[in-house]
């Protein structure tokens, strides 16, 4: 059994992990008696965690925002800092750290007061950045934390959505997780009116509130979501789709084909298949070839023959 202090951690993180908790569920993940967990929330509340409660067997435990910040060892002007920086990061300011930021930001809104959360939102919609994404479509860290609010607390959607050509529609989703894949985001989630699972550009919803009611989480479309996304992105939003064998380990090929590049399966030790997609097959022979490694086209056959004529050309521009 955990002691005092270490299941005081234990218990915060199981309150900030989602929206409500019953009684006896926390008592079981935490291995105490009902009347162990009473106490503790007592002790959070000493502390300063604003831990609010509902009586009777539908009741629970639910982490609320409070008057004050909780003791995190951090005045308001750092609290200011350390949102303005994770939603920052959020947004694509630093590589590889989008999806924990949101997370962390979440979390750390989730207890911020009232008069903190309007100075972040203004000093962020007051702040413009000089290094952004290359151009690319940018999320706006607010929305991102609704979206990541909602898959936590399995809260149905509502929003409007922009497809590929700018028509937007309204949509009505339950959220299942946010992925992220250099420096854009997507959103997997189960369309309820059209009845299947969709996945969303993050850059191109429009929350439209009031969200709810909760729903019981599906199953997932797929246990890799990453892999799942990447198959949208990299292959069925294309017209023209195309399976390659790369002569190269999986390995050394992953290290040039990123997630909107296509998508990789080993074949053996040396070799591997990567199926991806373009708008055209010229677009579609240049993004093979300058991966630089040997390969083979396994379909469509109309590719072959096109690679055929760009190499005759190359020849007799060289010759």
């Amino acid at each position: 059994m955990l002691d005092t202090s270490a299941r005081l951690l234990r218990l915060l993180s199981l309150l900030q992990s989602r929206r409500e908790w019953p009684g006896a569920d926390l008592a079981g993940r935490l291995g105490v008696t009902p009347r162990t967990v009473r106490r503790d929330i007592d002790r959070l509340r000493e502390l300063g965690y604003p831990v609010h409660s509902a009586p009777g067997t539908a009741g629970g435990y639910r982490l609320g925002a409070g008057a004050e910040l909780p003791p995190l060892l951090l005045d308001d002007e750092e609290a200011v800092a350390v949102a303005v920086g994770l939603s920052t990061a959020a947004s694509g300011g630093v590589e590889g750290i989008e999806e924990t930021s949101v997370r962390a930001l979440a979390k750390l809104e989730q207890v911020l007061p009232h008069r903190l959360r309007h100075r972040v939102g203004a000093l962020t919609s007051a702040t413009v950045p000089m290094l952004g994404r290359s151009g690319g479509p940018r999320v706006d860290a607010q929305v991102l934390t609704e979206l990541a609010h909602a898959c936590r607390d399995s809260q149905r959607l509502r929003f409007r959505y922009a497809d590929h050509g700018g028509t937007v529609t309204r949509r009505t989703v339950e959220p299942h997780r946010l992925v992220s894949a250099q420096c854009r985001w997507y959103l997997v989630g189960w369309d309820v009116d059209r009845a299947d699972w969709r996945t969303y550009r993050a850059d191109r919803i429009t929350p439209a509130p009031p969200h709810g009611p909760r729903f019981t989480p599906r199953t997932p479309p797929a246990e890799d979501l990453a892999r799942y996304v990447s198959r949208g992105v990299s292959g069925r939003a294309f017209r023209t789709q195309a399976t390659v064998l790369l002569r190269v380990p999986l390995e050394r090929a992953a290290e040039r084909v990123g997630p909107y590049d296509g998508v990789l399966e080993a074949v053996d030790e040396q070799s591997c298949l990567l199926r991806t997609g373009a708008h055209s097959l010229d677009v579609l022979v240049v993004h093979i070839v300058l991966l630089g490694f040997d390969f083979e086209i396994r379909e469509p056959a109309e590719l072959a023959v096109r690679a055929g004529e760009i190499r005759d050309r190359l020849s007799r521009a060289l010759g």
